[in-house]
């Protein structure tokens, strides 16, 4: 039996402040860039929300 599926973790060479965008982006499969984007976009509008997942998700997500 192989395990075939992706697991998210947080970039530790892509990285500009914990990696979570960036490992999020390897996970998805997008560019890292696109989702720092989206994520600050929706942590501006959502009034600083955003900021408190990212920290959290900081703490939560492994590091590779």
């Amino acid at each position: 039996m192989s395990n075939d599926y992706k697991k998210l973790t947080r970039s530790g060479r892509n990285r500009m402040i914990c990696g979570v965008c960036a490992g999020l982006g390897e996970y998805v499969g997008v560019d890292p860039t696109v989702v720092r984007m989206i994520w600050m976009i929706a942590s501006i509008c959502s009034v600083g929300t955003g900021f408190i997942v990212y920290f959290i998700a900081a703490l939560i997500i492994p590091e590779v």
